[in-house]
């Protein structure tokens, strides 16, 4: 769609929001292991051998995780395209060390750990090899900006022992 404005796109609705992730993997089993067993997501439905669907809080599902084209298969070889990463934002900053805490404790390696000025951010792949980044957002009024406005994210290392020491959040061990 195009307003009066010739070529001036019309921007998509602000309410509008990416509401769930379907990834190829090579052994559900596996990656159900991760999604659930490390990082604390839900089944809600599985599919036989071939599909499963997991949520946070009760949702339908924010990731769908399949084996129908991928059964046994190897993540794609540098240099080709495809998904960089999944994104799952957490609401609280003792939330994202929750996160951390899981990590550690199942042995999964950080490939990084970084602070955005908009966001605590912390990477790292999963059975699959699929990019994954745990992050939440700081409130808006706490975004670095220009003198004129704009967004001024940065990318500096993140302090993963500062957030270590984050208070557990209630019923988290």
């Amino acid at each position: 769609m195009v307003d009066s404005t010739p070529g001036r796109p019309v921007p998509i609705d602000p309410s509008v929001r990416i509401g769930h992730v379907h990834l190829r993997v090579a052994d559900l089993d596996r990656s159900l292991a991760f999604y659930c067993g490390v990082l604390g997501f839900q089944l809600t439905q599985r599919f036989g051998k071939g599909a499963a669907f997991i949520s946070a809080g009760g949702y339908h599902h924010h990731i769908g995780l399949n084996t129908w084209e991928s059964l046994g298969g190897r993540p794609p070889p540098l240099g080709s395209t495809g998904l960089y990463h999944l994104a799952i934002l957490y609401p609280t900053r003792p939330l994202l060390a929750d996160a951390l805490r899981r990590l550690v404790a199942a042995g999964v390696a950080l490939e990084g750990a970084a602070d955005h000025g908009v966001s605590e951010a912390l990477y790292l792949h999963d059975p699959d090899g699929n990019g994954v980044e745990l992050y939440r957002d700081r409130p808006p009024e706490e975004w670095p900006r220009t003198g004129s406005g704009e967004l001024a994210m940065v990318t500096e290392p993140l302090d993963v022992t500062n957030l270590l020491m984050e208070p557990r959040p209630p019923g988290h061990p």
